[in-house]
């Protein structure tokens, strides 16, 4: 998944040396291990991944990530320490960086087999955190009060990148062989298949409509792949990289947002909304708050409840003009560039640095990030 972590931290690495410390990789106990698998991002971005025995505990798996670490950095003071989760926080107490960032982008503490330790550890965090970022406006209003220094910046979109699904579709290119053959109408998704997806809406909606065919690509993640509906109009097709996504987005009728409302989706704001719209491709979402607030009340999605809902929304959505939504769309969508989102963000770590830095606060050529929990 290409998403807010590589947008933002691959714009940070053309002025900084960014390196991304992973989520671990946990392996069979062997006499190699703990060890630091190391690579290079056509971005820059420099991406660690600890490779740890399966019978660590939490402490010690802080402690031999603590030490990986220190082995990368070699004793270099970071200028910035980028949080995604304050899990991190386990073994990276001791860097002290010029500034602390907290970037939320989820409330980690709601998603299925989440530490015990996250809420207390986000706390920690927010005290230890020089600017707050959030990835939305529910987000946002649920942090405010948490830390002087909240900023609301809700996810942008590559609408150059997604655009090139307007260029296939006119210019009738061929279409990605999995999909060639798939017949129309095709309502898309695209993104992680996980707990926040409402399964059982997406084969009640498919039920209703057999003649519909439902494209359905992302990485399975935290649910048993078993629990997908397997109706004849359903087709999962797994995960894809992010060059190949405007060919397959060229080819859908419709995109479709079946989040479940839960505790893990009470505060998303979904990237693909500005992805699907950027990529002319119409859009139904569930009455995901963000989404409703963002995008529903502009009139560029529809929104639906329900299984009869969505059918009728789809048909909707489908049957409009697309020349009668995307100028609008397009001039909310320039607004939201990832590199708008980016200057303003590093504004503000300049300004966070010239607080605590004596001179003019700028910052050097190094960063730290701490993994997306995603």
């Amino acid at each position: 998944m290409f998403q807010r972590p590589q947008h933002l931290l691959s714009r940070a690495a053309k002025s900084h040396r960014v390196v991304f410390f992973e989520e671990p990789i946990r392996k069979p106990a062997a006499p190699d291990l703990p060890r630091l698998e190391r690579h290079m991002t056509p971005s820059g971005v420099e991406v660690a991944v600890p490779i740890l025995p399966d019978n660590m505990d939490e402490a010690a798996s802080d402690d031999a990530q603590r030490a990986l670490l220190d082995g990368l950095l070699a004793g270099a003071r970071p200028d910035i320490a980028w949080y995604y989760t304050p899990m991190s926080l386990g073994f990276t107490t001791h860097l002290n960086p010029v500034v602390t960032v907290y970037d939320c982008m989820d409330e980690l503490s709601a998603f299925r087999g989440a530490s015990p330790q996250l809420t207390l550890r986000e706390r920690r965090l927010l005290r230890q955190a020089d600017v707050v970022f959030t990835g939305g406006r529910s987000l946002y209003e649920a942090k405010l009060g948490l830390h002087p220094r909240v900023h609301l910046f809700a996810s942008g979109v590559d609408s150059a990148h997604f655009a090139k699904s307007r260029e296939l579709r006119a210019s009738g290119a061929a279409e990605p062989a999995d999909q060639a053959n798939i017949p129309h109408p095709r309502i898309g998704w695209f993104g992680v298949v996980d707990e926040r997806m409402d399964l059982g809406l997406l084969d009640a909606v498919a039920a209703l409509r057999p003649d519909w065919s439902f494209v359905m690509i992302g990485p399975v993640v935290k649910i048993d792949p078993a629990s997908r509906p397997t109706r004849p109009n359903i087709h999962w097709l797994g995960g894809r990289k992010m060059d190949e996504l405007p060919a397959y987005l060229a080819g859908w009728d419709c995109g479709f947002m079946n989040f479940a409302l839960n505790e893990s989706t009470r505060f998303i704001s979904p990237t693909k909304t500005p992805e699907y719209l950027a990529a002319g491709v119409p859009v139904v979402s569930t009455p995901i708050k963000d989404v409703v607030r963002s995008w529903g009340a502009e009139g560029l999605v529809e929104i639906a409840s329900n299984a009869e809902e969505a059918v009728a929304a789809i048909e909707t959505a489908m049957s409009r003009p697309r020349e009668s939504w995307l100028p609008k769309a397009d001039q909310l969508l320039a607004q939201g560039s990832w590199d708008s989102i980016w200057s303003s963000m590093h504004e503000l770590l300049r300004q966070a640095a010239a607080t605590k830095v004596a001179g003019d606060g700028s910052l050097n050529s190094r960063a730290v990030a701490s993994p997306n929990h995603v």
